[in-house]
């Protein structure tokens, strides 16, 4: 009991410790936070309802935390209803990045819209020219270790297998798997 007590005061400084480090200011919505978050950039962070980040019984709980950053003033990121996310998630976005509703994401999941860098040798010190907007499908599973990238779409209903690397767009219905990701096989 007392071991109980301890943790949640514990991980209640922590949520508001980190809450001090968020810098944006265009926030729609709330979210149920269960590990802390923090939230940065010029853009807007949407959030429907029913969204939760953080999981009490599973690994990256007490050392970890969720970073939501809409790094310019024109960047989007938007969570559909009941939307539920895993410890360590991270998305970045210079452009738009939508999550549909009824999703589920895995622990140390990881979403970008960009390369942040110009790939350009010549420009390298120069932020990516061309971000490309990802979209997450409604009722969509993405397992723990998943790197999503720049300009994906993943169709509803889909599954993305742990530790997948997606670099393409993937259609409706199909679980994909790999590195880089391919489809592997298809939702009943």
């Amino acid at each position: 009991m007392i071991k109980r007590i301890v943790i949640n005061k514990y991980m209640w400084v922590k949520k508001h410790m980190y809450r001090l480090m968020c810098d944006i200011n265009r926030v729609v919505g709330s979210f149920v936070a269960v590990q802390p978050v923090v939230l940065k950039g010029e853009g807007t962070v949407v959030f429907n309802q029913n969204i939760k980040i953080g999981v009490q019984n599973s690994p990256l709980f007490y050392n970890t935390y969720a970073y939501i950053e809409a790094r310019t003033k024109h960047s989007q990121i938007s969570f559909g209803k009941n939307t539920y996310i895993n410890n360590s998630f991270s998305v970045v976005s210079e452009k738009k990045v939508t999550i549909g509703n009824d999703v589920f994401i895995g622990y140390n999941c990881s979403i970008s819209d960009s390369n942040f860098h110009d790939l350009n040798k010549n420009n390298r010190t120069k932020t990516d020219p061309d971000p490309q907007q990802v979209i997450i499908g409604s009722n969509v599973f993405i397992g723990n270790n998943v790197t999503i990238l720049k300009g994906v779409t993943i169709g509803e209903n889909s599954v993305i297998a742990t530790g997948a690397v997606v670099t393409k767009s993937f259609s409706k219905d199909v679980v994909i798997g790999g590195c880089p990701a391919k489809i592997i096989g298809a939702v009943d």
